[in-house]
């Protein structure tokens, strides 16, 4: 499906920085970024990523931080209260 099709199904561009512990050295900490279209607020996609994460991969999570919006909405507008034209 195109990224249209989905936000018109009320998807939102998801974003999560994932820090998690390096296999090798687990006293350092890495940052890795994920994007995707996703439902809020259960975010079903990014669950189903993190529960791939720990299914297969050697580093283990240590945090999750996530922010999604809405790239289709209705328009914005706001009053002026003054003009200035420019000659």
């Amino acid at each position: 499906m195109s990224s249209l099709q989905l936000q018109l199904r009320n998807y939102r561009l998801t974003t999560a920085e994932i820090t998690y512990h390096l296999p090798d050295f687990p006293a350092l900490l890495q940052k890795f970024i994920w994007q995707d279209f996703d439902l809020a607020p259960k975010f079903p996609h990014l669950h189903k990523f993190l529960a791939f994460w720990e299914r297969n991969l050697d580093g283990r999570l240590h945090s999750v931080r996530g922010a999604s919006c809405q790239l289709i909405r209705p328009a914005e507008f706001r009053l002026v209260a003054d003009v200035i034209t420019l000659q």
